[in-house]
């Protein structure tokens, strides 16, 4: 039997990525994926008591492989930024980065003229800023030297 959460969860993914313009239900292997004009932007994969889907992160992807519930997909997907995030049948998933993360991948797979027809991205769940390295400054002596004292 389904998990009651996971089944909650893969339903408002579902809808939220139904959501989007063009896109439509597809059934490829027998699993659900989400396509626009002939192109997944999410795979939903079977039901089963456990959550798991894919979407493609070329801007946050890094982020994500931070993130305990998130791996590269298989397949040799992972090569083209394809993550995979699975949740067990009693882990709630924080939905505000998932919705970002379909925004993303549809953004990335969508025709270029479709994906400028959206409003601007969701901000609600930006991925934390990676603290810049610090500039180092050249010492007296290097200074010197590239003014040639």
């Amino acid at each position: 039997m389904v998990g009651t959460s996971a089944k909650k969860y893969r339903a408002l993914l579902r809808e939220i990525a139904l959501g989007y313009p063009e896109a439509h239900e597809d059934f490829p292997w027998g699993e659900s994926v989400i396509k626009v004009k002939g192109k997944v932007f999410v795979f939903l994969g079977r039901d089963g008591d456990d959550l798991g889907f894919s979407v493609k992160l070329p801007v946050s992807g890094g982020f994500a492989l931070s993130l305990p519930f998130a791996s590269p997909t298989g397949y040799g997907l992972a090569k083209g930024g394809w993550i995979t995030a699975k949740f067990g049948p009693r882990e709630k998933p924080p939905m505000d980065v998932l919705r970002a993360w379909l925004d993303e991948s549809y953004r990335a797979v969508a025709p270029k003229k479709l994906a400028a027809s959206l409003p601007r991205a969701d901000k609600a769940a930006p991925p934390p800023a990676t603290p810049a390295a610090p500039r180092r400054r050249p010492s007296i002596a290097g200074r010197a030297a590239k003014r040639g004292v």
